[in-house]
This record gives C-alpha cells, sequence and structure tokens, in this order.
C-alpha cells in the first residue's frame, strides 16, 4: 500500500478536533457568502437607485418599497442590511487576505535574507524589526492611515506595514536554523546565487511557522481594517465595509435600533473567531510543543 500523503496526515490530525472542523466550515461558508454576494443578496446596497429612504432604519422582517422583506432590517440610508453585510464580508475578507499576503511576501522574503546574509546588515535589520513590533500594530496603522488618506491601496499600504514585522521575525528565527544545515552549504558550494539559495532551499523550509502566523495575521488584518474604518480612517463610502457598517449604525444605538451596528459587528465576530480558531488548530499541529 502506498503511503498517504502528508496533506492527507495532516487532514485526519485536523479532524480530530471537532471545533476547528466546525469553525473551519464557518469560514468556508463565509468566503463563500461573500464571493456569492453580487448574485444573491435581494440588493445591491450601494446602488443609489435601488435604495428608498422611505426604508430607512426599518426593524428585521419589515417589507420594504421594493417587495421583498429586509429580513435584518435596514440602516439610515434604507440599505437592506443582509445584503450591506454580504457586500462588507467581501470588502473585508479582500482587504485582509491582499494585506495578509503582502505582509507575508514582504515580511518572510526581508527575515530570510537577513538571516541568511548575517553581519551588520541582519543586525541593523532585525533592529528595525524589534523596533516597530514594540509599538502596537493598531497604532503605527492609525498614524499610517492618517497620513496617506482614505484609499483601498492607501489602507492596504498601512496594514502590511503594521503587520509585516510578525513575519520578518518569525522567518528570521525558523531560517538562522536553516542557515546552519548541511543542504544550505551544499547549495552555496554550487554556482547559484543569493536569492536563488533562499527562494529555493531556505524559505520553503521555514513555511510552517510562517503558515500559522499568516492564519493569525489575516484575522488581525480584517479587525484592523474594521477599526480603522470605524473610525474613519479606512474605505471611502463608496466601499463600505463591516466597520464602516458598524460605524453608521452606531449614532442609532441609543435611539433603541440596535440592529443597524450589532448584526455587522456579530458577522465581523465569528469571522475573526472562526479564522483563530481555524490557526489554533494549525499551529497545534505544526508544533505539537504548543498542543494543549
Amino acid at each position: 500500500m502506498s503511503a498517504a500523503s502528508p496533506v492527507a496526515i495532516f487532514w485526519d490530525e485536523f479532524k480530530e478536533s471537532r471545533i476547528a472542523v466546525a469553525a473551519l466550515a464557518v469560514v468556508l461558508l463565509i468566503f463563500a457568502l461573500a464571493l456569492a454576494a453580487p448574485f444573491i443578496s435581494p440588493q445591491n446596497p450601494y446602488n443609489l437607485a435601488e435604495l428608498s429612504l422611505m426604508d430607512a432604519r426599518r426593524p428585521p422582517g419589515f417589507v420594504g418599497s421594493k417587495g421583498y422583506t429586509h429580513w435584518l432590517g435596514t440602516d439610515g440610508q434604507g440599505r437592506d442590511l443582509l445584503s450591506a453585510i454580504l457586500y462588507g464580508l467581501r470588502i473585508s475578507i479582500q482587504m485582509g487576505v491582499i494585506a495578509g499576503g503582502i505582509a507575508f511576501s514582504l515580511g518572510a522574503t526581508l527575515g530570510a535574507f537577513a538571516a541568511f546574509i548575517g553581519g551588520r546588515t541582519e543586525a541593523l535589520i532585525m533592529r528595525i524589526i524589534d523596533l516597530q513590533l514594540s509599538f502596537p500594530a493598531i497604532l503605527l496603522a492609525l498614524v499610517l492611515a492618517a497620513v496617506l488618506g482614505q484609499g483601498k491601496w492607501q489602507l492596504i499600504t498601512a496594514l502590511v506595514a503594521a503587520q509585516y514585522a510578525y513575519f520578518a521575525r518569525t522567518a528570521h528565527g525558523a531560517a538562522s536554523s536553516e542557515r546552519s544545515k548541511d543542504y544550505v552549504d551544499a547549495a552555496l558550494s554550487t554556482p547559484l546565487s543569493t536569492a536563488r539559495v533562499v527562494f529555493r532551499h531556505i524559505l520553503p523550509n521555514c513555511l510552517p511557522p510562517l503558515i500559522v502566523v499568516a492564519t493569525v495575521q489575516v484575522a488581525n488584518a480584517i479587525a484592523l481594517e474594521a477599526t480603522l474604518s470605524f473610525l474613519g480612517l479606512g474605505l471611502p463610502v463608496s466601499e463600505p465595509s463591516l466597520g464602516m457598517l458598524i460605524a453608521h449604525g452606531f449614532q442609532y444605538m441609543l435611539s433603541g435600533r440596535y440592529w443597524i451596528s450589532i448584526y455587522p459587528g456579530v458577522a465581523l465576530i465569528v469571522l475573526i473567531v472562526a479564522i483563530n480558531l481555524v490557526g489554533d488548530q494549525v499551529r497545534d499541529q505544526l508544533n505539537p510543543r504548543l498542543r494543549r
């Protein structure tokens, strides 16, 4: 009989945790709903022609002037809240994945090269990384978002700058351990360039800890984006995410219209918690010493 593949072995261990499996199912469901938002939403909440101020701030279950039921109610602009949440999830996930992916690539490359080069260059790079890690990520993101202004790529830049250091520190630690191994010395005896040695031989062996960090940082990027949007420093009004939906409804909380903020907040919390639970299980499997 042929040996089971590493992916099959990993999945068999992953299935041992019912909580992790349930969390993964929730994450996949949310991702599917976000991708299908344009097709399953009863309304395009950002098309002004489909909105009616007569339907603004209506409670859950209200039948609007367009003839369909607003199952989660409407917000202050008359948008169907269920549709707005699905579109908001779409934007929040997109921002988290893009920012996390860029931070992963930048931080992992920087940390691995620093470990490979060594000397004063390594010391300088890592002191800069340590200095950045001494500041809260939200503080750095707030400052950069305020300086760069509103916009999709401005916000992604702020999120990447606030997160790449975590990947760089992890990659540096893993690459420092790999640097002293025989296969690296063998690669260095060939005419391969430094970049080729790092990308083909060192970085692939640093992936397990980086994957763990990536699952956590994607959730953190979504939370940071929501926080910045809530404070008015994130995406513009034309591209509202869950954070902006919560901010729009916050002013109506004291008047009893709780649903405008509560439901987007619940969707955001469920998404972040589910991703973190999946990340915890991945961490436990890739590093058994941390298993609880």
